[in-house]
């Protein structure tokens, strides 16, 4: 998705497909964000795609140093995998943010305030539900409008009847889901390809 100054590009499409005997493999979407003054990558899919993820980086130019920001929208093991490949990042997994060598800053994000990336265009919100406390990337000014990259709040596209299974509440969940598809134009989901969100009647 381009956008000024800030485009999205997802480097891994997550999935997530049951099996018979009651497994499932499952890795989450990451998805690149840069273009102003900070390089951001939201979830770091899983330890098993490190050499991937860093073959997918490359591909793209961007060197691990070069990445400013790494968000990982809540903390199981699909999203945080390879935190350790950028450790000169800013840090955000769930609602804890950290710099350098155990440095944690301050927010208010449990308050629900936004963690501001970058003034009027990049923040971090939070998102409880699927988990205590999950949150979503706001990229506003794309050539799509805002995008919300929203890890696992949105599993994929038309999950109803399904997202419900993996959340640790459900009720705080719907009220999250709602509040980013009252502001979101594309949806990137955590076990989906991105979809545009369209209201009835311009609403």
């Amino acid at each position: 998705v381009p956008g000024a100054p800030y485009s999205l590009r997802v480097l891994q499409e997550g999935h997530s497909h049951p099996h018979p005997d009651g497994t499932h493999r499952a890795d989450g979407s990451v998805t690149l964000v840069r273009g102003g003054p900070i390089t951001l990558l939201v979830d770091t899919g899983g330890p098993w795609g490190h050499r991937r993820l860093l073959e997918q980086l490359v591909a793209q130019g961007v060197a691990p140093e070069a990445v400013t920001h790494v968000v990982c929208t809540h903390g199981h093991s699909d999203h945080v995998g390879n935190l350790n490949l950028f450790p000169v990042a800013t840090v955000v997994v769930g609602w804890d943010v950290s710099q350098g060598e155990g440095r944690y800053l301050p927010q208010g994000l449990a308050r629900g305030q936004p963690y501001v990336l970058d003034q009027g265009h990049v923040e971090v919100v939070a998102t409880p539900g699927h988990t205590g406390e999950h949150v979503s990337v706001v990229v506003r000014g794309t050539a799509l409008g805002t995008a919300v990259v929203a890890g696992d709040l949105f599993e994929r596209e038309e999950d109803e009847g399904e997202w419900q299974e993996q959340s640790q509440d459900p009720v705080a969940q719907e009220r999250s889901r709602r509040q980013v598809v009252a502001m979101a134009d594309v949806i990137v989901p955590g076990h989906g390809p991105a979809f545009r969100v369209f209201r009835e009647g311009g609403e």
